[in-house]
């Protein structure tokens, strides 16, 4: 059996796992709470980025003073992020009618999911063009694809909107972030603009799928039953 027919098999098997692994990207922040509030210091939202709490050393980076006791969490929580993402899209890819465009929005959030495991294998104080170029396919890629998925998937219109504001949003604030302008947001705050919105519509659209299939198990339990 061939690689994507395997696939296509396990997801008909198990439909709610792609749906579930998206839903369980919650433990991105949940992660980030608790790596944080483990800091001697106090950690900035505005000041200091994400990285910083993969960051494995102790003292003064760029300008941030940066300590992280439980960075070993906060990197699990990428690798394990990244996963979700790259599996999570070859999964629900399988719901929807396959055209050139929705695979292309697909392969682009998995390939933001391979992304994501480079941040968390490489922290931001060991080999910084890896972290850099992990970080861009996220930031980059990801919100792109979620652009290109909301134009091109038979979901609702609400969905799609939410979809197209998400990246479009994302990607702004990108442009602002790169070329170091926070307005009055901080790096971090800035980045967060960035980041936060991708995992929030990953949380959403599992929870969009799994709603579906729970539905269709009642309707086909309803119907078994009459």
């Amino acid at each position: 059996m061939k690689p994507f027919e395997m696939v296509k098999t396990f997801h008909d098997r198990y439909p709610l796992v792609g749906p579930i692994m998206w839903m369980l990207s919650v433990q991105y922040f949940l992660a980030q709470f608790f790596v944080a509030s483990a800091w001697s210091s106090a950690y900035s939202l505005a000041n200091n980025t994400i990285s910083d709490l993969g960051n494995t050393a102790c003292g003064i980076y760029g300008q941030r003073f940066v300590c992280s006791p439980l960075h070993s969490l906060m990197n699990a929580s990428f690798i394990t992020l990244g996963i979700f993402m790259a599996v999570g899209s070859l999964l629900i890819y399988q719901e929807f009618k396959k055209t050139k465009v929705s695979l292309i929005g697909f392969s682009l959030m998995a390939i933001a999911g391979v992304g994501t495991i480079l941040v968390g294998l490489f922290p931001e104080n060991t080999i910084d063009s890896l972290h850099v170029i992990g970080a861009l396919l996220p930031f980059l890629l990801g919100n792109i694809g979620i652009v290109v998925l909301g134009v091109s998937l038979t979901v609702p219109k609400s969905l799609r909107i939410y979809s197209v504001l998400t990246g479009a949003i994302a990607l702004a604030a990108l442009i602002f972030y790169v070329s170091d302008k926070y307005l009055g947001l901080g790096q971090g705050g800035m980045e967060r603009i960035v980041a936060y919105p991708q995992t929030i519509w990953l949380i959403v659209f599992g929870i969009y799928i799994s709603k579906n299939h729970t539905i269709r198990i009642l309707r086909k339990h309803s119907n078994t039953k009459n």
